[in-house]
């Protein structure tokens, strides 16, 4: 019943994640600066800020349910996001010969995107009003683990108890 209930939740969120994609997809964002991809680079850039933030908040500050971490992370971002479509509109580019725009979604996705990422994380280190993670604080950080809690997955780090994360 528990991998059930997994499956809801990444439906649910799965479903107003593509719902909002639909939605941004066919609105003005879609219809600017044609050829070039403005809807889905707008997406991206949005759904990467997003999931930096949200994970962000979920793995250091928020005890969040696994099942509502599912519901997000992998429903709705990985359903709003939209990352076959990007590629599939940059090979049309480069089949309809407009490989400046094609060279330019690649490039401000990836670059773009990369920041957003790092936007939604120091934007959610920013709600509860601590600094970007420097390595050697992560170092620190993972000395709190706590040894009776296996890992998630065969080969990944121990985990570290919410309880002890100040």
């Amino acid at each position: 019943m528990e991998t059930l209930t997994k499956y809801l939740a990444v439906a649910g969120g799965g479903a107003l994640g593509a719902m909002l994609r639909y939605y941004l997809g066919g609105s003005v964002l879609s219809r600017t600066a044609a050829p070039f991809p403005t809807a889905t680079f707008v997406i991206n850039v949005t759904g990467s800020f997003i999931i930096g933030f949200f994970l962000t908040l979920a793995t250091e500050r928020v005890a969040v349910s696994p099942h509502l971490r599912l519901a997000f992370a992998v429903g709705f971002v990985g359903a709003y996001t939209t990352f076959s479509t990007f590629e599939y509109e940059t090979a049309r580019l480069v089949e309809g010969k407009d490989y400046l725009y094609a060279f330019l979604n690649v490039v401000l996705s990836f670059v773009v995107g990369f920041v957003a990422v790092w936007g939604g994380i120091f934007a959610a280190r920013m709600v509860e009003g601590l600094r970007l993670t420097s390595a050697a604080a992560y170092e620190q950080f993972g000395e709190l683990a706590d040894l009776s809690d296996p890992p998630q997955m065969k080969g990944a780090a121990r985990d570290i108890r919410d309880s002890t994360i100040r």
